[in-house]
């Protein structure tokens, strides 16, 4: 035989990726998160590229590659701004609020958007932080939709370690990975082709981009495991009465 079956993944390889996850997702909210000197220390000392590396290569098997970082915390913030805020003439390249995106509204007004996503975290008891001290901490930001992830790979190994079924949190994920995450990591990679001044950090343009083929490459994991993503019509159209009645999640 010349063509290799893939094992399938065990109770052990399960756990670790679920693990790996949390911490890849948790480090990219804390990578999009406006820039504070602890994290441009991080990028410096390398103790940043050693963690996202380990949970990297465990999802992955591949190395991840090291950029380099602005000297200057200074510099670092600016090409933050530049690139998320308002650059040159008052023009960023993309907004982290996934609310400011036409394209993942999909004629939805803002509010119900923000609705949408707020019952995702409401679901699993979550809620907004009460001492807003920016908009990072709005629902809609890259940093809280990666944060979000992390809770549910975290709910994901603990299901798995507790001998639960890892059904409900995979089948969340799964939704909230097709519906916010992946597009909007989409729209920001796309978005930073673009050249920005001053630049943006060389490590969060990689991250982007690495993040959304992981996003991507998850989505299909999750759909071999739970089952495909269909949408609310979907389901209605395919089975009215039951579908409104039916716990998406457990």
């Amino acid at each position: 035989m010349t063509a290799q079956t893939r094992r399938p993944p065990t109770h052990d390889d399960a756990l670790a990726r679920a693990r790996a996850g949390e911490s890849l997702w948790r480090l990219g909210a804390l990578a999009f998160g406006h820039p504070v000197e602890e994290f441009h220390r991080a990028l410096l000392d390398g103790s940043f590229h050693e963690a996202v590396d380990a949970a990297w290569s465990a999802l992955t098997g591949r190395p991840w590659p090291r950029e380099a970082s602005p000297a200057r915390f200074a510099d670092l913030e600016a090409g933050y701004i530049a690139a998320f805020e308002h650059g040159r003439g008052g023009k960023r390249l993309a907004s982290l609020l996934a609310g400011e995106h036409k394209d993942l509204l999909a004629g939805q007004a803002r509010p119900a958007f923000m609705l949408n996503v707020a019952a995702f975290y409401r679901h699993f008891g979550l809620r907004q932080a009460t001492a807003d001290e920016g908009r990072v901490d709005e629902p809609d930001h890259l940093a809280c939709l990666l944060e979000f992830m992390a809770v549910l790979s975290h709910l994901e190994a603990a299901a798995i370690a507790g001998g639960r079924d890892p059904g409900p949190v995979r089948r969340a994920a799964r939704d909230f990975l097709v519906r916010y995450v992946e597009p909007m990591l989409a729209l920001i990679a796309a978005a930073l082709r673009r050249p920005s001044e001053p630049p943006l950090d060389a490590t969060l343009v990689r991250l982007t981009r690495d993040l959304h083929g992981f996003a991507e490459s998850r989505i299909a994991e999750l759909a071999a495991q739970v089952g495909p993503y269909r949408s609310a019509e979907a389901r209605s159209d395919a089975a009215p009465d039951a579908a409104a009645h039916q716990n998406l999640w457990g």
